[in-house]
């Protein structure tokens, strides 16, 4: 079977795969999740981290062939990882994230969705250098559909996001280019446009894009759905 690297989204951590990792597991993967500078426990400085940083930790985190699943925010660097060691890298997995177009920053794709659900609960910090999602506006956005003890579990553990690396343009080249994608669409997310996930799945190959009936945390809506298509993709 594959070893399996798991990359959270935007203010989350590796905690959020805690349901997922198990049955990757019984299904004969080498599954994991890693936190990404200044989320989880890791303790850098938030006004430290960069797109390059992220990159960075995900390729120290690869032992060899590696199938990186990357949620929302984690489709750059699961991208950028790959355009650096393609040969690492088996398959790339957008769940419900932002795939890089050439010369653009997440934060200009995210600008070119029809609709901008999340604007409402972002809070920014002080220096303008991070934001905080609203706890208030959290379930609505991202967990309308997930158990309770999840929803309280998230909400104890968001942590504020840089902003340095979601404004940070990437062009991807020939490394990306050699490596198989999937896109996993959620049909019920209210943070990102599900239309604008299926912009950016139309540059796919359409064997490859999938979709759930669920919101932008399929790893507490249906966390053994979402294993066993990630299963069914490598």
């Amino acid at each position: 079977m594959a070893d399996v690297l798991l990359i959270h989204g935007s203010g989350h951590g590796a905690w959020c795969w805690r349901d997922v990792v198990p049955v990757l597991t019984r299904l004969g993967h080498h599954a994991r999740a890693i936190d990404l500078p200044s989320h989880g426990a890791d303790r850098t400085p938030v006004n430290d981290v960069t797109l390059d940083g992220y990159t960075q930790a995900i390729l120290e985190a690869m032992d060899g062939p590696t199938v990186l699943v990357g949620h929302s925010m984690a489709g750059y660097p699961i991208s950028t990882a790959a355009e650096a060691a393609p040969d690492l890298v088996t398959r790339l997995i957008y769940v419900c994230a932002y795939t890089p177009w050439p010369g653009l920053s997440l934060a200009d794709m995210r600008k070119l969705a029809p609709r901008q659900p999340l604007l409402e609960a972002v809070i920014r910090s002080e220096d303008g250098k991070s934001f905080t999602i609203d706890p208030a506006k959290a379930r609505r956005l991202f967990y309308h559909d997930c158990p309770d003890e999840a929803v309280a579990h998230a909400l104890a553990n968001l942590c504020p996001q840089a902003i340095a690396p979601q404004a940070t343009p990437v062009t991807l080249g020939a490394g990306y280019s050699r490596v198989p994608r999937s896109y996993i669409l959620c049909e019920d997310d209210r943070t990102i446009p599900p239309e604008f996930q299926q912009d950016m799945a139309a540059r796919f190959d359409p064997r490859d894009v999938h979709r759930l009936p669920v919101s932008h945390s399929p790893f507490f809506a249906m966390p053994d759905r979402l294993a066993r298509l990630i299963h069914d993709l490598i």
